[in-house]
């Protein structure tokens, strides 16, 4: 069993940057992904960008291109989240994911965290 534990939300203006973590731990191994999907308020849950943690390949929702960047560490089974340049549409709960794919679909993922809140204000 996985478990993924994400940190670093908080409150911010917008403009401002935000980093948020996510440290998988129990049965990892090498060969898996690791992501990030949001939720606004009143909204579905939808993909931000993933990893592979071995290959370290990503890809990113068109929506965050050029302002978020997910790096890992793999020794530490943890991904970050750089947030740059937030904006107010970018208020929501962060999920962190995993499993042995990297893939946009949320259904494709099988361990989730608990979220972390994300709010920006105007």
């Amino acid at each position: 069993q996985v478990q993924m534990t994400e940190s670093g939300g908080g409150l911010v203006q917008a403009g401002d940057s935000l980093t948020l973590s996510c440290v998988a731990s129990g049965r990892t191994n090498s060969q898996y992904a690791m992501g990030w999907f949001r939720q606004p308020q009143g909204k579905t849950r939808d993909f931000v960008a993933a990893m592979h943690m071995s290959g370290g390949s990503t890809t990113y929702a068109d929506s965050v291109k050029g302002r978020f960047t997910i790096s890992r560490d793999k020794e530490k089974h943890t991904i970050y989240l750089h947030m740059n340049a937030l904006k107010p549409e970018d208020a929501a709960v962060y999920y962190c994911t995993a499993d042995h794919r990297i893939t946009t679909v949320e259904q494709g993922y099988g361990v989730w965290g608990q979220g972390t809140l994300v709010t920006v204000s105007s």
